[in-house]
């Protein structure tokens, strides 16, 4: 079954990226244009796999297009550079609504009762093999590499960390050494900004990440791809951390005094956290 799926996706990755593809790829994803240009060839690669073996589905009337399959998958695929990877195994579909979407949210109270809310969203992650996404969301995050806000990144991030059974902020490392230091800084970091998060203090990393680790991996994945050089220089370790688990330093994709894309200080706008 190993080879047979490796034999497979070789034969997919053979296959030309199509015109169309790239057009779509260096339009809607500026991120794209950071890369080197074997990590550019590596990331065409693993489009071609992806959405050879994921399903899309359009939610309230959106109808799937090539536009917002490459889209999500150049994103996506992104965190899977210069590594070994076996292609988000536990996913089976992306579902796309078009704006933020409403869900059902169980919250229990402190006083032991349970109530049921509605929430607007605008992407989630599941253990049981599904991503939701608001293409409006996805092409916001795409569109402004240096803004540290990119749900594709967030909820594929959520996608690795349950790669281990769970959605704990510890995604499968390839040594099991690699874990005590992973669990002693950012277990730190975690504590520092839900400390951050409860005193009113102002923290580069966005609040969110003090809901659980979870989120908190998920929000420093967000940073350490779009704000490298503010996380590199305010959370040192951290960075590291991120570094060492993803095989990419995308800090020297960035103006060494700017959190801005290198020949590029027209894409995006720079933002700070708050």
């Amino acid at each position: 079954m190993f080879f047979s799926k490796r034999q497979r996706r070789e034969k997919i990755r053979k296959k030309p990226f199509p015109p169309e593809w790239l057009d779509i790829l260096t339009r809607n994803v500026p991120y794209y244009s950071l890369l080197a240009t074997d990590e550019q060839a590596e990331l065409q690669d693993h489009i071609k796999v992806f959405l050879d073996e994921k399903k899309f589905r359009g939610r309230c009337n959106l109808k799937i297009t090539d536009e917002i399959r490459v889209t999500i998958a150049a994103q996506a695929c992104i965190l899977l550079l210069n590594r070994e990877t076996d292609f988000y195994p536990g996913l089976r579909r992306i579902d796309v609504y078009p704006k933020h979407y409403l869900a059902m949210v169980t919250r229990q109270l402190p006083d032991g009762s349970v109530r049921v809310e509605v929430e607007a969203r605008s992407g989630e992650s599941r253990h049981h093999g599904k991503v939701k996404l608001s293409w409006d969301e996805v092409q916001k995050g795409a569109a402004d590499v240096a803004d540290g806000e990119n749900i594709v990144l967030h909820e594929f991030a959520h996608q690795l960390d349950s790669e281990s059974g769970r959605q704990d902020g510890s995604p499968v490392f390839p040594l099991r050494t690699q874990y005590l230091a992973w669990a002693r800084v950012l277990g730190y970091e975690y504590r520092e900004l839900h400390w951050d998060s409860l005193h009113g203090q102002r923290s580069e990393l966005k609040k969110y990440g003090a809901k659980n680790p979870a989120e908190f991996f998920a929000v420093a994945t967000e940073m350490f791809f779009e704000r490298p050089r503010d996380l590199k220089t305010c959370h040192p370790a951290l960075y590291q951390q991120m570094k060492t688990f993803y095989q990419q330093d995308p800090a020297d994709r960035y103006h060494p005094d700017l959190n801005l894309p290198k020949g590029r200080k027209d894409v995006g706008n720079h933002h700070q956290a708050v």
